[in-house]
């Protein structure tokens, strides 16, 4: 796992490029004439090493400011907005005051957000996700303060990590699949490479299946932002193809919602002959003609434990900085019992 270390300096990225540290404080601040080549060995050293001005330098005596750098791929998508949520709840009876960015899931995107929150010496961060690109990394490791890496476990943090194993909640879903006797599946997913959690999910789903022999007969991904319109096209046209299907696996909430309306509408035995299933138990479904199968992902809470990393009001239990929250599968009225029950 690794550490943060404390703020690189001049010296370092001096020491990188094998430059003086007045042409590498000329070339990072913009100003005076620089050979070309010199200019991008000093750029590549700084980036590499993931160095960041310090905008505020001079300005406060303990040179950081009261605030969290909070990142996250979009505030579209329901999914962050309630872990966001969860962060305000604890900082606001600190001093700190969260700031957010988003990415978008584009990496590129997320390493200049970093770039710019960090210049600006926040007390914290909370990014979501534990796959960045190098330069990200190296920026969040020698940042010198609290690094939390919120909703998802799978993998070795930075600093600190909290959320859920997202490939054993997606396992989970393919146990219960199995357990209640459905044989035909199909998932339903996204197109953004980004999105490493469904990623996740989806191959933690098919390895439940595989090991109780049950083929994933049929895949379909989609672009742009979940909803319900996506989800009853999606399904359309899935069922259209592939019309012995007799379970559905839709990776957010959103589309599954979609994809349930249209199976209703079409008469289909919804929770009998055909299964389906969400994710992320989004309480505004709540009003749904039935309860959709899903699970709960424990995303207030992420951001609430998170938020007391970043204070220092949160004990770890040992040398891991990985706090796993167990997620709660909800069969709803999407699937039928277990056969064994």
């Amino acid at each position: 796992m690794t550490r943060r270390n404390q703020h690189l300096t001049l010296r370092d990225v001096s020491e990188a490029s094998g430059v003086s540290e007045m042409t590498v404080s000329r070339v990072l601040r913009n100003r005076g004439d620089v050979a070309a080549k010199t200019r991008e060995k000093v750029l590549e050293a700084a980036r590499m090493l993931g160095y960041v001005p310090n905008k505020i330098a001079g300005a406060l005596a303990s040179n950081r400011v009261n605030l969290v750098a909070v990142v996250v791929p979009s505030l579209s998508n329901l999914v962050f907005p309630e872990m966001l949520a969860g962060v305000q709840e604890v900082l606001e009876d600190t001093e700190l005051q969260p700031v957010i960015g988003a990415t978008n899931y584009d990496p590129a995107k997320e390493e200049k957000t970093l770039f710019e929150m960090l210049s600006w010496r926040p007390s914290g961060v909370i990014v979501a996700g534990l796959e960045h690109t190098d330069a990200s990394r190296a920026m969040l490791a020698n940042c010198g303060v609290p690094v939390v890496e919120v909703m998802d476990v799978d993998g070795e943090p930075i600093d600190a990590a909290v959320g859920i194993s997202h490939w054993r909640a997606g396992y989970q879903v393919g146990t219960e699949i199995a357990a209640r006797g459905y044989e035909r599946v199909a998932v339903l997913g996204t197109k953004m490479d980004g999105d490493h959690r469904a990623r996740k999910r989806i191959e933690g789903l098919e390895r439940a299946l595989s090991e109780a022999g049950i083929p994933v007969v049929d895949q379909m991904a989609y672009s742009g932002w979940s909803g319900f319109a996506k989800g009853r096209e999606m399904t359309a046209e899935l069922l259209a193809r592939a019309p012995d299907v007799d379970f559905l696996f839709y990776t957010n909430d959103l589309t599954g919602a979609g994809g349930l309306l249209y199976c209703l509408e079409k008469g289909l035995d919804v929770g009998g002959a055909l299964g389906l299933a969400g994710f992320n138990a989004f309480s505004l479904l709540d009003g749904l003609p039935r309860r959709l199968a899903t699970v709960d992902s424990r995303r207030r809470e992420a951001g609430q434990v998170a938020a007391r990393i970043i204070t220092g009001d949160y004990v770890f239990d040992g040398e891991d900085r990985r706090v796993e929250l167990v997620p709660t599968f909800l069969p709803g009225d999407t699937m039928r019992p277990p056969r064994n029950a």
